[in-house]
């Protein structure tokens, strides 16, 4: 979206909230399937006694995290963590981008986890080309793990690999989710800023994510198993509701340990 700096200042903040609306109104529209599988794929998992696990290097960490520990998220959904890599939190915070095109590294952590056969693994990559989230997704598979991949399909069509396998995250997914973001992750341009900028990946990824463990939620209460959701633990009984979950849970929550 290009725009004139004789704009209000006030326009750019709402011309980015649009482009956003407009890429969830296309999730919303052009996702439901693989959201709908995304989700029964987890609900499965949860069904069968397996543990749900969600990855991602750099910024797509942030989409991660907001699924494990959180009020009105499943309790299950643990962080598979490759130090390091996670959001912005080494110095210098070039590091993480370094790590994430280290070959072997993603295979390393993924044997040291407590990820097992039957187990889910969610991957979180914008680009998908890089090695650690292809051999994240590609490991997770050979150790029987089902693995939703969460990737822009047109940087797939755009790039090129980045891993010796030459391939993307997508092609080792048992489901693929598209956030639709374009080449670059950038909404905006205008004649006098030198660079595209308004980045919306953390937006629509984290929305698109909450849908998918909406719709698990739901089937998982459709089969008569009841969702073990967390509670705000701000409002009065949250702190005892969670504690209770957890116990009844412990032997697949991983973020208390």
């Amino acid at each position: 979206m290009v725009l004139g700096m004789s704009d209000p200042a006030g326009h750019f903040a709402g011309r980015y909230l649009d482009a956003a609306i407009t890429l969830l109104q296309r999730v919303r529209d052009e996702e439901g399937g693989p959201i709908a599988a995304a989700g029964a794929a987890i609900a499965d998992t949860v069904a069968a006694g397996g543990r749900i696990f969600a990855y991602g290097a750099g910024h797509s960490s942030l989409a991660a995290q907001d699924l494990v520990y959180r009020a009105g998220g499943l309790a299950l959904v643990n962080l598979l963590v490759v130090p390091g890599t996670v959001g912005v939190d080494v110095m210098p915070a070039t590091l993480g981008s370094a790590l994430e095109r280290v070959d072997g590294l993603a295979r390393v952590c993924l044997d040291a986890s407590p990820a097992r056969a039957g187990d889910l693994l969610i991957v979180i990559s914008l680009s998908g080309r890089n090695a650690l989230p292809v051999e994240m997704a590609q490991h997770a598979r050979t150790l029987g793990l089902t693995v939703i991949g969460v990737t822009s399909a047109a940087y797939a069509k755009e790039t090129t690999p980045r891993n010796p396998s030459g391939t993307f995250l997508k092609d080792h997914c048992h489901v693929v989710l598209d956030s639709k973001i374009a080449l670059g992750d950038a909404e905006l341009t205008a004649p006098e800023i030198p660079a595209p900028f308004a980045p919306a990946s953390t937006v629509v990824t984290s929305a698109l994510l909450q849908a998918v463990m909406a719709t698990a939620a739901v089937s998982l209460a459709e089969r008569g198993f009841a969702p073990p959701m967390l509670r705000s633990g701000n409002v009065e009984g949250g702190l005892e509701w969670n504690a209770e979950i957890v116990e009844r849970y412990a032997d697949r929550v991983f973020w208390r340990q």
